[in-house]
């Protein structure tokens, strides 16, 4: 068994002690910041046993996320400082820390300048975001690929009645994170992360260039985007080695163009994200869209009640990997969403402990595989803040990109301080 080394663990605590220490005794000295953040333990605990004699069925973990930010010049300007740390029980790539803000923010009538660390959203759909490119997914935080690593970035929006073009410079490339040998979600065979390839080196490597126009006509919310730079989402190629098969992590130089729309029609939310990538394989497009329908104050109570429902569509389809020997050379692609129809129930009582939950299901034409998720959140006390998450996956199709999984169904309890 695999175990982390001393010295890593102990390095480890002392900076979670000195974050602490931050936030405690910094804001006496600096009453002009607003503080605010999170710090909370998680429970993640497995239904089925793993399939590696590594991994557990249970682990335990610590997370801190202060957010500190001073505003000046009569709000105009503005200095953000956002770090996070996980300490993850078991799983050494787990435990990490990021700088999710760093960055210096100026406004002005017609534009907007922030240099820094920084993360940005962009989409509009609930199942997938496929326009939301800017930043690198932080894996090992969510499954579910919502949680980002910080960026550096230069962003400049000009503001014009003829709506908002931001434009960013996006030096430094950052790969995604993925469980250790010990934590679960992981792929079999193993990651090579330390043989990782990418579509160019230097400048071409570390240097990508976004866009994107937004402009709110009526009752309708467009944007268009572009990219140019190394991939955020890896390809990922089989290598033999002495210990048998390795994965090894690809990000090819990409060019992406991406429309997101949203309509609003009384309590119905029409969505919509499509992409054209070239460069990460043939040409392909990708789509999801669907709607959103709200019952508000159900049966004269406080509950509200939202259904939602949408497809996904990728035009390379189904392309199981082959293991053949004439295969290994090749990139393959990993394609989780290519027919794929999600449905789901989202409640919210709208009552003094914010209390919501979604509960939902995501369907394969091609496959027939199944995913399941609930999500329930409420605030136990005026700080305290719980989080359940309870995950199923039927996945059985043995040369799916999600494979792996099959064991992998389990539930997440995580309990926060809101300070």
């Amino acid at each position: 068994m695999t175990k982390m080394p001393y010295n890593t663990i102990n390095n480890d605590i002392q900076l979670l002690k000195y974050l602490i220490i931050i936030i405690l005794f910094l804001p006496k000295y600096l009453q002009a910041w607003e503080l605010s953040g999170y710090v909370g333990v998680e429970s993640l605990g497995f239904l089925v046993a793993p399939l590696n004699d590594q991994q557990h069925t249970h682990y335990l973990s610590g997370v801190i996320q202060p957010e500190l930010i001073h505003q000046w010049d009569n709000s105009q300007q503005q200095f953000a400082f956002e770090p996070f740390y996980r300490y993850s029980q078991f799983d050494n790539r787990r435990t990490h820390f990021d700088i999710r803000e760093l960055n210096w923010l100026k406004i002005s009538d017609n534009w907007e300048l922030r240099i820094g660390i920084s993360r940005v959203f962009w989409g509009s759909t609930e199942s997938e975001h496929l326009v939301d490119i800017v930043n690198q997914t932080d894996l090992v935080e969510d499954l579910n690929m919502e949680a980002k690593l910080g960026q550096p970035m230069v962003n400049l929006t000009l503001i014009r009645e003829w709506g908002n073009l931001s434009m960013f410079l996006l030096p430094g490339f950052r790969e995604r994170t993925f469980s250790g040998s010990e934590g679960r979600f992981n792929s079999s065979p193993s990651l090579d992360v330390a043989n990782t390839q990418f579509g160019g080196q230097g400048i071409a490597k570390e240097l990508s260039f976004a866009t994107r126009w937004s402009k709110s006509l009526g009752n309708w919310d467009w944007g268009l985007s572009g990219f140019h730079g190394i991939s955020r989402e890896p390809s990922v190629l089989y290598v033999p080695s002495i210990t048998g098969l390795k994965i090894v992590p690809q990000y090819p130089k990409i060019q992406q163009v991406g429309l997101d729309l949203q309509v609003v029609q009384e309590n119905l939310i029409w969505k919509l994200e499509s992409i054209v990538r070239s460069g990460q394989g043939p040409t392909y497009n990708a789509s999801v869209g669907g709607l959103e329908y709200g019952f508000y104050s159900i049966f004269d109570s406080n509950v509200d009640l939202g259904l939602v429902t949408e497809y996904m569509y990728d035009t390379r389809g189904t392309r199981p990997f082959k293991l053949e020997l004439e295969e290994l050379t090749k990139s393959h692609q990993l394609i989780v969403f290519q027919n794929d129809f999600t449905t789901g129930i989202r409640i919210g009582l709208n009552d003094t402990q914010n209390s919501e939950a979604f509960i939902g299901g995501t369907f394969d034409v091609t496959t027939s595989e199944k995913f399941y998720t609930m999500n329930v959140k409420r605030r136990l006390i005026d700080n305290i803040q719980m989080r359940v998450e309870v995950k199923f996956y039927n996945n059985k199709v043995i040369n799916d990109a999600t494979y792996f999984l099959r064991g992998d169904n389990y539930i997440r309890t995580d309990l926060n301080y809101l300070f």
